[in-house]
């Protein structure tokens, strides 16, 4: 059965938010991780990479408030910090200091990691009967996914 967020059980909410704020946090390390390669890369292919790595934090950068919009129509507290969110996250910080293919690869595995997070907590959402956070997972992991496919077709 479908419900709104107000319906749901206290413990669901609970359940979904730690999955959401999961997503908030690798969506936030991700978002720094492709603004850091946007500054710091070089070589012959800097022109194009310069400004898909720009795309990619520009979105991301949006993705991380509308994750944490539906954190606080859950009822639950968005994590917002730094700290916070790279203790949570699976995707790891980088220096900037790598060649264009390491940055590519990074970037890559940080789009697989966040992919795979959305998809898990779209499922445990939609046992909830969250059709409404399912769907913003959905709709999340499938630009991911997308990203990913742009960038695993830079390493080929």
């Amino acid at each position: 059965m479908t419900q709104t967020a107000a319906a749901l059980s206290t413990d669901a909410q609970t359940e979904i938010v730690e999955a959401l704020n999961q997503s908030v946090a690798e969506t936030a390390v991700a978002t720094m991780l492709a603004q850091n390669f946007h500054w710091n890369v070089t070589g012959m292919g800097f022109g194009p990479l310069h400004a898909l790595f720009q795309t990619i934090y520009e979105d991301h950068f949006v993705a991380q408030d509308d994750l944490a919009e539906r954190v606080k129509a859950l009822n639950g507290h968005a994590e917002g910090t730094l700290a916070g969110m790279l203790k949570r996250s699976k995707v790891s910080e980088h220096d900037g200091q790598a060649d264009a293919k390491d940055m590519i690869a990074a970037l890559l595995a940080a789009q697989e990691v966040i992919a795979k997070t959305l998809a898990g907590c779209g499922e445990l959402a939609a046992g909830h009967g969250d059709t409404l956070t399912e769907d913003l997972c959905i709709a999340r992991g499938q630009i991911h996914e997308k990203f990913a496919w742009i960038l695993r077709a830079h390493l080929r």
